[in-house]
């Protein structure tokens, strides 16, 4: 009788563990795969309002394009850095036309008006705005860039998520702490930092207990760069557990009890 009931307990277990949800795992396990697809996505990522954008007009007479490079910053007085670098590349002049997208979607552009960005990728906005420029420039060239840049950060941190980047000297360090730094499941020996640099994805890891860290040519952010956090063997222990464990438990509980009930009877 009692072996009855163990054989019957033990079953009720296998299946409880057999359910255990596929999805948490392949997720703990693809954490290069999730941090990629998320850099190739940011790569070609929408103009979006508060994007600031460094449009420089040239052309053979550049008499002809004057009017249309208006608006010029210094480019110290930017906030951000160019996509391939951490230092913002420069006119010859030091400045730059910059162009803050407004909450519509829009520009204003010297003598052409205002200028809609929404559902456009920098080499469509790049390619509208050419097209528009040969009404009144001979063979006009576009420089379009963004001055401000964002970063994914995801996995083990409070709030995972995409950021703007709002100081030129940004660093690993600054872009966890805008997700709210790792929860105490992060690994944090253990960092994967995807970076797109003209359409070629190169990863690393990065161990940020070790104070030499700081050398890592992915410790200054650059733009679309992902960030993913690994969990920790806690967390990963659990995900391989079903979270109705303990309603399973008191049902193989109940069922044994009743079971031992009827057969002793």
């Amino acid at each position: 009788m009692k072996k009855t009931q163990i054989v019957i307990y033990y079953a009720i277990l296998l299946f409880m563990f057999n359910c255990a949800p596929k999805s948490n795992l392949i997720y703990m396990g693809d954490a290069d795969d999730i941090a990629t697809q998320a850099s190739v996505k940011n790569s070609s990522q929408i103009i979006q309002p508060g994007d600031q954008l460094g449009i420089w007009i040239t052309a053979e007479e550049m008499e002809a394009v004057a009017p249309f490079n208006q608006n010029l910053v210094q480019l110290e007085n930017i906030n951000n850095t160019m996509p391939s670098s951490n230092q913002a590349q420069r006119s010859a002049t030091g400045q730059i036309p910059t162009y803050i997208v407004r909450t519509d979607h829009t520009i204003t552009f010297p003598v052409i008006g205002k200028i809609s960005t929404e559902g456009k990728t920098l080499e469509t906005f790049e390619q509208e705005l050419t097209k528009s420029l040969t009404k009144y420039i001979y063979n006009p060239v576009v420089s379009l860039r963004t001055l401000n840049y964002k970063v994914t950060v995801l996995g083990e941190v409070s709030r995972p998520g995409t950021y703007t980047i709002v100081d030129n000297q940004s660093n690993l360090l600054s872009a966890l702490g805008l997700a709210g730094d790792l929860t105490k499941y992060g690994l944090r020996d253990n960092i994967l930092v995807v970076r797109n640099e003209n359409g070629k994805i190169t990863k690393n890891r990065v161990d940020i207990t070790r104070s030499d860290f700081i050398n890592s040519p992915y410790y200054y952010m650059k733009q679309n760069d992902v960030i993913y956090v690994s969990a920790n063997e806690t967390v990963r222990r659990q995900s391989r557990l079903n979270p109705n464990a303990p309603l399973y438990l008191s049902m193989a509980s109940i069922i044994v009890t009743i079971l031992a009930l009827v057969f002793r009877n």
